[in-house]
């Protein structure tokens, strides 16, 4: 079973994630918090897989808390949940190691989803999350940011470019397998070679770099 921590300080919100998640055979909701500090001491005291981290909490906020949560269950995977109130929220959640990002209003599949891929060592990346972050940067700094993508990607080869667009759809290392009709574990070499390549620090941020640089978006 997949043990999950949620992490919302609406308590709204948090029931309707566990019903959502309770739903799956393989998923158990073991804890529920509405600050970051208790979720970091219940991840511990439950040995969670996945941590749910909203960004905006009382006590200790989801950005707050990944160092944290890092330290202390360097094992569980954390993933943020968000509303957009500010994208660059989003892209420090990124860079402090968060497995994915996911919206609020996501659908229940997608939720399910995103805390199975995070659980198998995956990462999640909501590609109608992607589009908001992106969307929401000046057209001078989306410029700027897609030409230093392009220029990192330039080393890639045409299979390491597959794998990097599919993996900025959000797809786990199954489903790109499935996609290009490899094994699993020949994409998760492609992935580590793409991730050192791009000078990545996990697959996030890699999936928001293809993001950037316009992969399967034409």
């Amino acid at each position: 079973m997949i043990r999950v921590v949620i992490a919302d300080d609406e308590p709204l919100i948090r029931a309707g994630i566990r019903m959502i998640l309770t739903s799956a055979e393989d998923i158990t909701v073991v804890a529920e918090s509405g600050n970051g500090r208790e979720a970091v001491e219940l991840a511990l005291a439950h040995r969670a897989d996945v941590v749910l981290l909203d960004i905006q909490m009382p006590v200790l906020d989801g950005l707050s808390a990944l160092p944290e949560l890092r330290r202390a269950v360097p094992g569980a995977r954390p993933l943020i949940l968000t509303t957009f109130g500010e994208p660059e929220n989003v892209l420090g959640a990124l860079r402090g190691g968060g497995a994915g990002f996911l919206l609020k209003d996501s659908a229940p599949e997608e939720l399910i989803r995103a805390v199975r891929a995070a659980a198998s060592g995956d990462a999640y990346l909501s590609p109608a999350a992607t589009r908001h972050v992106i969307d929401s940067l000046g057209s001078g700094e989306r410029d700027d940011r897609a030409r230093r993508a392009r220029d990192r990607l330039a080393d890639l080869v045409p299979r390491e470019r597959e794998v990097l667009e599919l993996l900025g759809e959000g797809l786990s290392n199954a489903e790109i397998g499935s996609r290009l009709r490899m094994s699993e574990a020949t994409v998760k070499s492609y992935v580590s070679r793409i991730l050192a390549k791009l000078g990545c620090a996990n697959r996030v941020q890699a999936a928001l770099m293809a993001r950037d640089a316009g992969l399967g978006t034409r």
